[in-house]
């Protein structure tokens, strides 16, 4: 196996003494996972940030293989980690696409909507810029896995039913797609929408 590809980076889990296991989300081949070495070395770690754009080279020798990954950096999300809100929307919207859909299954939609939302976080002036991008990625990622036709935000839709219909999109994605498993992602959607919420008090 051979794919060299640009990726978004969606989960990083420390694997032996100085690896770890990530997951990539591609256009073309969906949710990958590879192993990367030396990933909490100095020169790695700034790498290794879910929502950073990678150019990933990865190779297994066979199907049953976890493949190796070369990464280079393409787009950072660093920067932001030291804004709380959205540093809290890049974690929730790539911890929700790394524990929800198959490996091996492209959907090029929703690689696209990812990116997208994810450079709204990092690029719009405020949560209330944002918010909306989230919340049409959340719908999307709802239909595009089978569950539901749930409609995209109307571009007049006010703040207040803005976070009433994420709401209703967090009762989705805890009942179904999150019903059995990953109940610390939950969590950090709950940290997520409490701090959203805060700037309507």
């Amino acid at each position: 196996m051979h794919i060299r590809a640009p990726a978004i980076l969606c989960a990083v889990r420390a694997h032996g003494e100085h690896g770890a296991v990530v997951r990539l989300l591609t256009a073309d081949h969906g949710l990958v996972a590879a192993y990367v070495a030396g990933a909490r070395g100095r020169e790695m770690r700034p790498l290794l940030i879910p929502g950073n754009v990678l150019d990933t080279d990865l190779r297994a020798r066979n199907d049953s293989q976890l493949p190796s990954a070369r990464i280079e950096l393409v787009t950072s999300r660093g920067p932001w980690l030291t804004e709380p809100l959205p540093s809290a929307a890049i974690g929730w919207a790539c911890a929700l696409t790394a524990a929800t859909l198959p490996e091996g299954y492209p959907y090029p939609a929703l690689h696209g909507a990812l990116e997208a939302t994810l450079d709204a976080i990092c690029h719009a002036p405020s949560a209330r810029g944002w918010a909306r991008a989230l919340a049409g990625y959340e719908a999307l990622l709802l239909r595009e896995v089978g569950y539901g036709a749930a409609p995209a935000p109307p571009a007049d839709e006010d703040w207040p039913a803005l976070l009433n219909r994420l709401d209703r999109h967090g009762t989705a994605i805890g009942n179904r797609l999150l019903a059995d498993r990953h109940r610390d992602v939950m969590a950090a959607r709950a940290i997520l929408l409490d701090r959203l919420k805060r700037m309507d008090a």
